[in-house]
C-alpha cells in the first residue's frame, strides 16, 4: 500500500532500504536521541532484551503487519527516504484503535512533511483499514512534535505518567487522539484547509514516541 500527497509518500519499509535508512538515522542521531525509545534494565526474573538490528526490526514489523497489528511505513519526500512512520498496537474487537509513532530527517523538518504523513496514515486507518481511533503519545518537552498533532487538530487527552522508557528513563507522555467521527471530511483535507488559512513560520518536527533502532 502506497499513500501519497504532493511531495510526500508513505510506503512499506523494505530490507533494501537499510543503507539509506541507516544513513539518515545516523545523520540525525543527536537530534533523535532525546526522543528515542530505549530498552529498560531487565528485571531479575525477566529476559535480557537487546535492541534489534535493522533486519530484525523489518522482519518483526512485517510479521506484525501480516498479523494485522501494525502498519510500518517509510516516509519519502520528493522521492527520497526521510523518515519512518508506524501505526502500531492495532486492536480490533470493541476498540478498533491504534497509535502512531514517527521520526523525520531534520533537513526536511518544517516543510509540512510530518503533518502530511500523519494525516495520510490516519485517513488510511479510518478508511481502508476500518479503525475508529488513533492516538499519538508525545513527551511534554517535545514541542516540535506536539506542534505536528496540534496543527492537525488532534485532541490532547491528558498525561500518562512514566509511560515509556525513552532516552534511558521512564518518561511521561501526553496523549493526543482523534476518532473517525471528528474528521468526516478526512484529516488530510482538514490539514490542507488549515495550511491555506494560515501560513506560520516553519518549525522542526521531532519524532513522536516510540522511535526506531539504530
Amino acid at each position: 500500500m502506497v499513500l501519497s500527497d504532493g511531495d510526500v509518500t508513505l510506503r512499506p519499509i523494505k530490507l533494501r532500504d537499510q543503507k539509506v535508512w541507516r544513513e539518515v538515522n545516523r545523520r540525525n542521531r543527536d537530534w533523535l536521541r532525546p526522543w528515542e525509545a530505549t530498552v529498560p534494565p531487565p528485571a531479575p526474573w525477566g529476559p535480557v532484551v537487546q535492541r534489534p538490528t535493522y533486519r530484525q526490526m523489518v522482519r518483526h514489523l512485517r510479521a506484525e503487519a501480516n498479523a494485522g497489528r501494525m502498519l510500518p511505513f517509510v516516509i519519502e519526500y520528493q522521492g527520497r527516504l526521510v523518515g519512518q512512520l508506524t501505526v502500531a498496537g492495532i486492536t480490533w474487537g470493541s476498540m478498533c484503535a491504534g497509535h502512531i509513532g514517527y521520526w523525520v530527517d531534520r533537513e526536511v523538518a518544517g516543510r509540512g512533511v510530518m503533518p502530511t504523513a500523519v494525516a495520510l496514515a490516519v485517513d488510511h486507518c479510518f478508511g481502508k483499514v476500518g479503525l475508529h481511533r488513533i492516538e499519538v503519545c508525545i513527551r511534554p518537552e517535545n514541542i516540535p512534535s506536539r506542534r505536528v498533532v496540534e496543527k492537525l487538530g488532534l485532541r490532547e487527552e491528558g498525561l500518562r505518567p512514566r509511560y515509556l522508557h525513552i532516552d534511558g528513563a521512564w518518561r511521561d507522555h501526553l496523549v493526543y487522539a482523534v476518532t473517525v467521527e471528528e474528521v468526516p471530511e478526512g484529516l488530510l483535507r482538514r490539514w490542507h484547509r488549515a495550511r491555506r488559512s494560515s501560513s506560520p513560520p516553519p518549525s522542526p518536527s521531532s519524532p513522536s514516541s516510540p522511535s526506531s533502532p539504530k
